[in-house]
């Protein structure tokens, strides 16, 4: 027999990747110079050459390639430890610190440590909807809170509606992917003052888990507050994929609020999960070449300015956008209300856009702008022509 749970969820494979896929097909047909493909978030910058460098000298030893340690190596641990420390003000030490398969294997870690069957976690619309099965996998149940779309905040009036006693955790992710929305100050202080009523209407913790690939990519005049400074029960979700472009290498770490009194338990309890669900014991040369550069990135710029050049041409031609805050993503209302169809009738310009159903949200679209900045510049004309189909 099999499980019957996964052969139904071959129905349901992503959007994002579909249109991928079928980027890939076309442009094997008309070149992929004439695709103008902005369906997945891959990042489109060199990784840093001290990575690259560090990585060559490890490679060296081979030594470096034996399992870590279950919590991942002690070493990596202290540092990134330190670096949190120094940035952000907070006492964290390795204890605090899990290493983990990208932000993926932290959140799936994260959940199953304060979760148990029967639980709801909250999150926010728009969302990434990979969370549906991260969630729903570990027997608890994943519950949207329908979107802010005046400024992709958080809609606190249909949050308070929905939190219940069986809320166990809120997985929010600021950054944010689709919107590239960055949460305020205002927006996470009301957040933890909500979950702080809560925890004493309720009797017990509600968690918030913080999913922050995109933390290092923010735009100038914009402020990305450290989660976990405003809530005690904060588990930080962190991956190195955006930051250092490098998606394909599945690093990154659980770091745990040091102010939560069951830290080092959830860390060590990490430990214990990674046995059930297979991601333990991350890539050792990988853990060490990333705790060389922990302080740098990759030239994130060009997203910045592939957003500007979007945002003002995009408006100009009537599209309706909340200027993105950070990230590489740009989430435009359709010009139409159904997105699905707006979204094939983009490609009939080679345009590949997501529609916005998949992120928990009617009538709007994701673009992906992670690519060069040439093709950002001649995608405009086919955006235009697009437009003009909705003319009057």
């Amino acid at each position: 027999m099999i499980a019957e749970e996964f052969k139904r969820m071959l129905g349901q494979k992503s959007v994002i990747r579909e249109i991928a896929e079928y980027g890939a097909v076309r442009a094997k047909e008309i070149g992929s110079e004439n695709v103008f493909d902005y369906s997945l978030g891959n990042p489109s910058v060199p990784v840093p050459q001290a990575f690259t460098e560090k990585l060559m000298e490890l490679a060296k030893n081979p030594a470096v390639h034996g399992y870590s340690p279950s919590l991942g190596i002690d070493s990596v641990r202290e540092k990134i430890a330190d670096s949190l420390k120094q940035r952000f003000g907070m006492p964290y030490r390795k204890e605090h610190i899990f290493m983990a398969t990208g932000a993926a294997g932290a959140i799936a870690h994260a959940l199953r440590a304060v979760t148990v069957p029967g639980d709801e976690v909250l999150t926010f619309a728009p969302y990434f909807p990979e969370y549906v099965p991260y969630v729903n996998q570990t027997g608890a149940v994943l519950k949207v809170v329908p979107a802010d779309t005046e400024n992709f905040q958080i809609h606190f009036d249909a949050f308070r509606r929905m939190i219940s006693p069986k809320t166990a955790a809120v997985l929010i992710n600021t950054p944010n992917n689709p919107s590239g929305a960055v949460y305020s100050e205002a927006t996470i202080r009301e957040l933890a003052q909500i979950l702080q009523e809560k925890e004493q209407e309720f009797g017990h913790e509600i968690y918030i888990i913080t999913d922050e690939p995109y933390r290092e990519i923010v735009f100038k005049g914009v402020e990305a507050p450290y989660v976990a400074k405003y809530h005690p029960y904060t588990i930080t979700c962190y991956s190195f994929s955006k930051s250092l472009s490098l998606p394909g290498e599945r690093i990154g770490y659980v770091a745990v609020n040091p102010d939560c009194p069951d830290a080092e338990l959830i860390v060590n309890m990490c430990g214990q999960i990674s046995r059930g669900i297979g991601h333990n014991c991350p890539p050792s040369i990988i853990q060490l070449a990333v705790a060389e550069v922990l302080d740098i990135t990759a030239d994130l710029s060009v997203y910045e300015t592939n957003m500007n050049i979007l945002y003002d041409d995009l408006t100009d031609m009537g599209f309706s956008i909340t200027k993105p805050g950070g990230t590489f993503y740009m989430f435009p209302k359709a010009l139409e209300e159904d997105a699905v169809a707006f979204c094939k009738k983009a490609l009939e310009y080679d345009l590949l856009l997501v529609p916005s159903d998949t992120f928990g949200v009617p009538s709007y679209f994701r673009i992906a702008y992670c690519i060069p900045t040439e093709k950002v510049k001649r995608s405009l004309a086919a955006f235009r022509k697009l437009a003009n189909e909705y003319q009057p």
